[in-house]
């Protein structure tokens, strides 16, 4: 986060319940985070696992990865469907060619 210059300052950081496997444990408690930064506007929900602690650990990891994405640079998912994209290219430029 600090790399792209986000501040903890910057978010507005709310608790959520969330719905799933967990049970009556999920009912009662609000493990889920909703991140918003203020500046840019982007907003995360994350409601991945049963625990505030790594909901908020993953929102935080999401959010970077959306601004980034705004920013116009490239994301790990990105980079991943690229390559991706380039060997099913390689192999229909290969099977064509026989």
């Amino acid at each position: 986060m600090e790399k792209f210059g986000i501040k903890e300052s910057e978010l507005e950081e709310k608790f959520i319940r969330c719905s799933g496997h967990g049970g009556q444990r999920l009912n009662k408690t609000s493990t889920g985070v909703y991140l918003k930064h203020l500046p840019t506007g982007v907003e995360v929900k994350c409601t991945k696992e049963r625990f505030q602690g790594l909901n908020r650990f993953f929102a935080r990891r999401m959010l970077v990865e959306k601004i980034k994405e705004s920013m116009g640079i490239p994301t790990r998912k990105q980079k991943e469907i690229e390559k991706i994209r380039k060997k099913k290219r390689k192999k229909s430029v290969n099977s064509n060619s026989s």
